[in-house]
């Protein structure tokens, strides 16, 4: 086993799904395995600079190589809002439903229903830093359907696809998914390192 690089999170899936693809090239860890169990800041005003913040906050304070995502829903008749602030959007509970309402309530009545989500993937190997990023574009839908998913999927639905993402199975969310995108170009770039 060669390199060992930090993955700034708690999530026990999304660090299984990530170990699985790199097959044991490249050992990815959590934040719970450098004994890190703060609540990392996200207060930059921007998707790309509050994955940075995390990615250097592991590398600065825990001297490890390391990478961290920050993701967003950016809806255009919003001239691009919830945004940095998706998780939040209806305050700082982070109350997926209250955040939905508040989306659905600001596009009542509202013809243009195009929305983006976004992740940034920002990896910090010694001290320098690589981005990836991932969009998936599509439509908002003006209820919710759909069990599955998280956050705002039940009202996502991707262009191309009959299914918003709460509907999908999780192996073809996965698969097409804007954070999929963005863990494809770390995982190709990890490769080739």
């Amino acid at each position: 086993m060669g390199m060992k690089i930090v993955f700034a999170t708690n999530n026990a899936n999304k660090l299984r799904e990530i170990n699985q693809i790199l097959a044991g090239k490249i050992e990815i860890i959590g934040l719970n395995a450098i004994g890190c169990h703060e609540d990392i800041p996200e207060e930059e005003p921007t998707i790309e600079g509050n994955a940075r913040a995390k990615s250097l906050y592991v590398y600065e304070h825990y001297k490890h190589n390391s990478f961290a995502d920050d993701t967003g829903l950016e809806v255009e008749a919003l001239d691009g809002r919830p945004g940095v602030i998706s998780a939040r959007y209806a305050g700082e509970g982070k109350d997926m439903k209250e955040n939905i309402k508040k989306v659905l309530a600001e596009m009542q009545g509202i013809e243009n229903r195009r929305a983006r989500f976004k992740t940034v993937i920002s990896l910090m190997i010694d001290g320098h830093e690589t981005q990836f990023e991932g969009i998936i574009e599509g439509e908002l839908l003006e209820s919710e359907v759909g069990e599955g998913g998280f956050g705002y999927d039940p009202i996502f639905k991707p262009f191309g696809y009959d299914q918003t993402f709460a509907q999908m199975q999780s192996e073809l969310k996965n698969k097409i998914s804007h954070r999929a995108i963005a863990m494809n170009k770390l995982i190709d770039f990890l490769l080739k390192y």
